[in-house]
């Protein structure tokens, strides 16, 4: 079951993890959301091929970060951005606006 974020252009998992398709290939995607991360001066920590497509982890001195990129198709990649302040808690608008700034380096 999803959640649709009001005006944000994401929606959330129950564990609330921000997500959204993009349709633009996982290469495209990838290179959109480093310049994001980048553009918010956000540490990137490790980025790395997983399973599904790539798996990126940043940080910022309050949040630990968890980008996957997922491969739907050739021409549609969905992000999914896991923000967590604690174990317990977790940050949807900044996970959310990751979301929003690869949405605009795509023209989305």
């Amino acid at each position: 079951m999803a959640l649709t974020g009001a005006g944000v252009g994401a929606s959330y998992t129950l564990t609330n993890v921000a997500y959204r398709s993009f349709s633009s290939p996982g290469e495209r995607v990838h290179h959109a959301t480093i310049d994001a991360l980048k553009k918010m001066d956000i540490k990137i920590i490790d980025d790395r091929e997983s399973e599904d497509g790539r798996t990126i982890t940043a940080a910022t001195k309050e949040l630990d970060i968890v980008i996957n990129l997922e491969e739907v198709t050739l021409k549609t990649t969905q992000v999914k951005v896991d923000a967590r302040k604690s174990v317990v808690l977790k940050d949807k608008a900044t996970a959310a606006e990751i979301i929003n700034q690869v949405g605009k380096i795509l023209g989305e």
